[in-house]
């Protein structure tokens, strides 16, 4: 994971990684509802909304654009405990943000 986010993110997600956040017992998470805000290139923040069994959670993260041009994760909040911070043109999400550069 460490090269797939850039700044905290991968403290935040280290952190919350041993409560594993988005599990019932016994049920897989399934994504509800999915929506995307661009405050500007290179940037994609995200929402989804997160069932597991009777439990629904929110997830929000925001990816970033390297000059390589991957994608990595700067920030991630899941059920309102603040891993991370969140911040265009928002909108369902349609298509891998990567595609749209």
């Amino acid at each position: 994971m460490l090269g797939q986010t850039v700044g905290v993110a991968y403290e935040q997600l280290v952190r919350l990684a041993p409560g594993t956040p988005l599990r019932a017992r016994g049920t897989d998470p399934v994504v509800r509802a999915c929506r995307y805000f661009r405050p500007g290139p290179g940037v994609v923040e995200a929402a989804a909304s997160i069932a597991a069994g009777d439990q629904v959670r929110a997830m929000a993260f925001r990816l970033e654009q390297g000059a390589d041009l991957r994608w990595r994760c700067a920030a991630v909040e899941i059920g309102g405990d603040r891993a991370g911070a969140a911040g265009g043109a928002e909108g369902a999400v349609d298509a891998d943000p990567a595609a749209e550069s």
